[in-house]
């Protein structure tokens, strides 16, 4: 199990954006990874009314099990690696993987056995340092849907979101509100 605080600035961009911030690092297109991520969540959103969101991310042949839940700075993330075996019983059959991520669930309150796969988003990511942080251009597509984002982790807040803002106004990027893509993934889903 990996447990630890996210910290990130997200901005939705278009495709013109995205195309700049490639050329403006000199991002070859080899350096793009796919992976999948799939959402969960019970029938009546009860992880979702608690901000919080569970994820199987398929990346390189490997299935982790992903928690996100508030935390006073960011998110506790808790990150527990499964095989394909157990990840396609939790896709297929409903059987809520063992371990930490399952005990959690518990702790809140909830029923395992009450979560079920919402569908799945699929990301092509390129990620790099960046002045102390990590820099992440992402290509979504969902539900028939598609977007472009550029995320920046760090683990100082005041100091990355300077860093991030500097960036956006230096490429003359508008700021946007950018909700994170479980929630991008949901809107699509029942707004259609």
């Amino acid at each position: 199990m990996d447990q630890h605080i996210e910290i990130e600035f997200k901005n939705l961009l278009n495709e013109k954006e995205f195309k700049q911030l490639l050329d403006h690092f000199q991002v070859h297109s080899s350096t793009f990874k796919t992976q999948q991520n799939h959402y969960f969540d019970t029938a009546k959103f009860q992880l979702k009314s608690q901000n919080s969101a569970l994820r199987i991310r398929e990346k390189n042949g490997q299935y982790e099990l992903t928690l996100k839940q508030p935390a006073s700075e960011g998110l506790l993330e808790t990150n527990q690696a499964i095989t394909k075996d157990i990840a396609n019983s939790f896709l297929k059959e409903g059987i809520f993987p063992e371990g930490p991520v399952h005990d959690l669930i518990i702790e809140n309150n909830l029923i395992p056995e009450d979560f079920t796969c919402f569908g799945t988003l699929q990301t092509d990511r390129s990620e790099f340092p960046f002045q102390g942080g990590l820099l992440v251009l992402d290509h979504s597509s969902y539900l028939g849907h598609e977007d472009y984002e550029l995320e920046y982790e760090v683990t100082d807040r005041a100091d990355g979101q300077k860093k991030f803002f500097k960036l956006l106004e230096s490429l003359q990027i508008p700021v946007r509100k950018t909700e994170n893509k479980v929630k991008r993934f949901y809107r699509a889903k029942f707004s259609d």
